[in-house]
């Protein structure tokens, strides 16, 4: 008997199709608008956009006024282009990531349909566009989606190349790793290098290895794409560029834990079964396989990319979870090939993570008000006390685990289609009802104070906090010092008793933006958080 759910009609490509356009459409382009920037990465990339236009100088960054050397200028163009075509709004800044995420996982689909089948390619990009750390990463303000289309783009290329021995794939893998040098720096040689090698080295090709990385034509293309940006600052800005870029934010990263992010040997194992999910099933059963795997081409190929960067974050000091992401693209080609060749039948363990995730997103509410008591901070206390829960979460919640349910106890249906359908499901949640419920109280209070600023004369001063996106909405580059008399001041609440407010202009979960009375200062017992501290960078 067929499922009702799966007529014959659809059990070929087009249900796949029409899922993936869907996938990427709720994914990436429908959100788009929904939450307020986050800070602080979506804050700090936002409001340096701004301060381009701002200065008239669109061949640097400052953040309030500040060089920010941290990451190279592309994702920076391509948000300035984006603000200029749709304006200073949420759907302008995160656009550029959500066309690379889309190109993402075009271009994985591609790829897969080149070397296996359409069915393969369309499951690959289908896992990619319903796994929850691209869905959390690939349509935020930040260029970590750039970087990751520029990342698959030269390591599918390098391997076309290897394969085919095609010059043109070489020529493409030196173009995108360019740009990708371009967007994040280093980090897009150094993966694609690695990768290679270790490729050409487990089977004894050294010799090849050696002729791609030293043909000068591809040197010069990845030359002409990535240096004149480089060649242009350094001439201008001199040693704080290079102090700034390549020392603190590359060397110092590796070395050293920067802005508290670091982390045991460990750090990215959850992060891995957390940032697959829901297919976090398929992906045990892929490692599981890794020697069998390893034997293949293709498989040794992307199993030394994701081994790589999972070796290579985890010993560097600074890690952040997004960075083992950059290793995805090969897991989700494998996961692929894997998923194809399972069966109709029972299966309902590969739904297992998606139903214990469900159920701690159903209990959340009760977690929060579990948790709430002991909290000492009082920013993060109000905050967790506004989160508001609708009858449409718990709804959406109990009928996205009616559903798993049903998946895990239906024999009929193939596990491809589970796994995707279960995947959007995902999406629909964390995109329309995690993630705006969040961004109501972490984000939605910045906003506010911030465009009410805005329709004050003078320029706001941001004591005891470092939101960036406050500088977006209120339209101002806010000042990062000390009150003084008759400022107006953004700041938590917990700060008010140290200043002579004059009037409460708004207040909310924590944040207040006050006018001072003219003769008023911050009280000499309560000193002033970090009045000229960098913004934290990732």
């Amino acid at each position: 008997m067929r499922s009702p759910l799966f007529p014959t009609v659809w059990r070929g490509d087009g249900l796949l199709y029409a899922l993936l356009g869907l996938a990427l459409f709720l994914n990436f382009f429908y959100p788009l608008g929904n939450a307020p920037l986050f800070d602080l990465d979506e804050g700090a990339f936002g409001q340096a956009t701004r301060e381009m236009f701002l200065r008239g100088d669109f061949l640097a960054t400052t953040l309030h006024g500040q060089p920010r050397y941290d990451k190279p200028i592309l994702s920076y163009w391509l948000q300035a282009a984006s603000v200029g075509l749709f304006g200073v709004n949420e759907f302008a800044f995160r656009l550029p990531s959500a066309l690379a995420s889309t190109a993402w996982a075009l271009l994985i689909f591609g790829f897969v349909r080149r070397i296996a089948d359409t069915r393969r390619a369309l499951l690959a990009a289908l896992l990619m566009a319903t796994s929850l750390g691209v869905t959390v990463i690939g349509k935020a303000a930040t260029a970590d989606a750039l970087l990751n289309l520029w990342l698959a783009a030269s390591l599918l290329s390098l391997y076309l190349y290897l394969r085919e021995e095609r010059r043109l794939w070489l020529y493409v893998a030196a173009a995108t790793t360019g740009l990708g040098f371009l967007t994040k720096g280093p980090v897009a040689v150094a993966i694609p290098a690695a990768v290679s090698l270790l490729y050409c080295g487990s089977r004894g090709e050294w010799r090849i290895w050696w002729r791609l990385a030293t043909d000068w034509r591809a040197w010069t293309l990845f030359a002409l794409v990535a240096l004149p940006w480089y060649v242009a600052l350094s001439l201008r800005d001199g040693a704080d560029f290079l102090q700034g870029f390549i020392l603190r934010h590359n060397l110092e990263r590796f070395q050293q834990p920067l802005e508290g992010h670091s982390g045991g040997w460990w750090y990215y194992l959850p992060v891995l079964l957390v940032g697959v999910l829901p297919h976090t099933t398929v992906l045990l059963r892929v490692l599981a396989r890794s020697r069998a795997g390893f034997a293949d081409p293709l498989g040794r190929y992307l199993l030394l990319w994701f081994g790589f960067v999972l070796v290579f974050f985890s010993l560097a000091a600074t890690k952040l979870p997004h960075y083992l992401i950059y290793g995805f693209t090969g897991l989700f080609v494998l996961m692929a090939m894997d998923l194809d060749a399972e069966r109709p039948g029972p299966a309902g363990w590969l739904l297992l993570p998606q139903l214990l995730f469900l159920s701690v997103l159903l209990a959340l509410p009760g977690l929060v008000h579990l948790v709430l008591p002991q909290v000492r901070d009082e920013l993060v206390s109000a905050q967790l006390a506004g989160l508001e829960f609708t009858p449409w979460y718990y709804g959406l919640m109990v009928g996205a685990l009616a559903l798993t349910g049903y998946f895990m106890r239906d024999r009929r249906i193939p596990p491809a289609y589970k796994m995707v359908v279960s995947g959007l499901v995902l999406v629909v949640l964390v995109s329309l009802q995690v993630l705006p419920t969040v961004a109501a109280v972490l984000q939605q209070p910045v906003k506010e104070a911030g465009l009410l600023a805005a329709q004050r004369p003078q320029t706001p001063v941001m004591w005891g906090v470092n939101l960036p996106s406050f500088s977006v909405y209120s339209g101002r580059i806010a000042e990062r010092r000390d009150p003084r008399p008759g400022d107006l001041v953004f700041t938590k609440v917990a700060k008010l008793p140290a200043l002579d407010v004059h009037e409460m202009l708004y207040q909310r979960h924590g944040l207040a933006l006050v006018q001072l009375s003219p003769e008023s200062a911050p009280s000499d017992d309560f000193p002033a958080d970090y009045p000229t501290m960098e913004p934290t960078t990732r």
